[in-house]
């Protein structure tokens, strides 16, 4: 349950108190620059009433500079801003993974464009809507990785800022690197200059790297499946995660939402009924996979001939998490090869028993975890 009133650094340190987290300069001093603005956002509110009641002002002070944190994949970046976004005191407010963020932007311009072809300028009622939505902006996965993005951002973000709105964002780019070395990069260093002035760019350092130390020591096919495995699948979460707590996220998949029920960061979690036995294709598992480096699943169960259509959902899946080289980390009746022992399919899943196997081993985790190492930009969700 959030607790407004606590800062984010008296919660970080709490948790590494109670050996929830582990100590960490470079997120200390993270989480530290989010504590300063955490009070900043608490004064602003304060005077921002006052002027109101008072009428001495005609506007609202101007608000506090948000915060651009940068780090390598497995840091803790999400984490700590999931702490801070937690504890916030402000409201409203929103956290978004930005490309889901640009994806609803995009979206409303055309709605807009089609619903009034003589609107001149469909910018300021879109930052007038998105400023109504939430006064801080938290995103997750800040990358620029498509011109259409890039063109739009400059006006959109100049408007949100103007409009009082604060941003907090995670990304593996520091801003000045940006959309470097793209077609129509000139045109986007005005936006660099916007977030720049906006936002204190923060670097989170330490060579603490979650998703790294958990592949080298962890098992991540549990069985049988039972409380303890399930108890398991929580502490790998916390351990992937940096300690984050898990919070619903969406995908959009060729114009439609994809419901992600926990997630933070580049991983997220599921249960095996909701991945397998709803109504998904291969789109949502190419989405799924591009999105998220690691993947949780709980409870999968025996399969056999009667459940022929959710074999076959399981099969798509794994060959999407496969191809991406994504980590896998799964409670489950049975060993992979005793899984699917007989009837319609069996043959068929052969070959996905072959793979499961391989995902544990320490080869392919580690494949992985150097594969999504680096500058990681989350890729559109739409199927190829």
């Amino acid at each position: 349950m959030s607790q407004p009133d606590l800062s984010p650094l008296a919660v970080y340190q709490a948790r590494v108190a109670s050996g929830a987290l582990s100590p960490d300069d470079g997120q200390l001093a993270a989480i530290t620059r989010l504590d300063r603005l955490w009070h900043e956002l608490a004064a602003h509110a304060v005077a921002a009433r006052a002027g109101r009641l008072s009428r001495l002002l005609r506007r609202a002070p101007p608000p506090p500079k948000g915060v651009y944190l940068v780090g390598e994949v497995g840091r803790g970046k999400s984490m700590l801003m999931d702490l801070f976004f937690e504890h916030a005191p402000v409201a409203p407010r929103q956290r978004l993974h930005f490309h889901a963020f640009m994806q609803d932007m995009h979206a409303r311009l055309h709605a807009a464009k089609r619903a009034n072809p003589d609107l001149a300028d469909p910018i300021p009622p879109l930052a007038d809507h998105v400023a109504g939505q939430a006064r801080l902006l938290c995103f997750d996965e800040f990358q620029i990785n498509d011109i259409a993005d890039a063109m739009l951002l400059g006006r959109l973000f100049e408007a949100l800022f103007a409009r009082g709105v604060v941003m907090v964002a995670t990304s593996n780019t520091r801003p000045e690197n940006l959309f470097q070395d793209q077609p129509g990069g000139e045109a986007f260093r005005p936006f660099i200059a916007i977030i720049r002035a906006h936002a204190d760019t923060i670097t989170l350092g330490g060579a603490i790297d979650y998703r790294r130390a958990f592949a080298r020591t962890a098992k991540v096919w549990l069985t049988p499946d039972d409380a303890q495995a399930t108890a398991a699948l929580d502490a790998a979460f916390a351990r992937l995660t940096g300690g984050a707590a898990p919070h619903p996220d969406s995908l959009s998949v060729n114009g439609r939402a994809l419901p992600i029920p926990a997630a933070a960061g580049r991983t997220a979690r599921f249960d095996f009924k909701a991945l397998c036995a709803a109504n998904l294709g291969p789109g949502d598992y190419l989405a799924i996979a591009r999105a998220y480096d690691s993947v949780l699943i709980d409870h999968i169960p025996p399969l056999d001939a009667d459940s022929h259509d959710v074999a076959r959902r399981f099969i798509t899946l794994i060959d999407a998490l496969y191809e991406a080289r994504t980590m896998l980390v799964a409670s489950a009746s049975a060993e992979p090869d005793r899984l699917f022992v007989a009837g319609r399919g069996a043959k068929a899943f052969e070959r996905t028993a072959s793979r499961l196997q391989e995902m544990q081993s320490p080869d392919y985790l580690e494949r992985g975890v150097a594969l999504h190492e680096g500058p990681h930009q989350r890729q559109p969700a739409s199927a190829p």
